[in-house]
């Protein structure tokens, strides 16, 4: 890979130094470059879940132009959004995608729900809620099984960030998808924030960022039991 590093993290991740995203956002140092999340993230996937064209009257004439916002993820504890607009559609897209791996989060993981006690990272630790614009959204633990009660956006979100199981429930103007993403988005980045004790880390099995190998579906299988 062709790439001259410019800030102080990209040059610690090309030379080795941090090997993996959760290491990267450990160092708390600003992510600038997207090559970082190329690299530290191979797998990572893309989605538009929202692309509108602006028109605009000038003096010269009628303007267009386009407003993106997609989403990425690698399906294993990491969660981007971002939006961008252009005069051409391929490359909004492609600036969106960028941006959101530069807003990428670890998502923490668990078994929350007391209806469940299956002792796997399956659905959220507990309970989070989002807002952005006049939409809030309230994400739940639900147990093994019930996959994802939300909207078409949430499930978009919560899919690529790795979560299977979840309630959700939303008020205000869902119709609009931005709002609701970034609501949503908000939800999930509560539980980065919030700060868990070493007894509920155990008790309710909570994982932050990749689970990759950790769990198989014969140890998931096992819990069952």
């Amino acid at each position: 890979m062709d790439w001259i590093p410019k800030t102080r993290l990209g040059q610690m991740v090309l030379n080795g130094e941090i090997t993996t995203m959760s290491d990267a956002l450990e160092t708390r140092l600003p992510l600038r470059e997207a090559e970082i999340v190329d690299i530290l993230l191979p797998d990572l996937k893309d989605e538009v879940i929202d692309l509108n064209m602006v028109q605009r009257m000038t003096d010269s004439g009628r303007r267009v132009r386009f407003a993106v916002t997609c989403i990425v993820g690698n399906g294993d504890g990491f969660i981007g959004i971002g939006r961008a607009k252009g005069k051409e559609v391929g490359p909004s897209i492609k600036k969106a995608i960028d941006n959101a791996k530069l807003n990428i989060i670890e998502v923490k993981r668990g078994c929350g729900s007391w209806e469940c006690g299956c002792g796997q990272p399956h659905t959220l630790p507990f309970e989070v809620v989002g807002r952005t614009g006049s939409v809030t959204v309230s994400l739940k633990p639900a147990p093994r099984g019930i996959s994802l009660a939300v909207g078409d956006v949430a499930k978009s979100l919560l899919t690529l960030a790795g979560i299977k199981d979840s309630w959700g429930f939303a008020t205000g103007n869902t119709k609009t998808k931005v709002n609701y993403a970034m609501a949503t988005f908000e939800a999930l980045k509560m539980t980065a924030r919030m700060r868990v004790t070493e007894e509920q880390t155990n008790r309710l099995n909570i994982v932050p960022g990749p689970i990759g190998m950790r769990f198989s579906d014969a140890d998931i299988d096992a819990g069952e039991e």
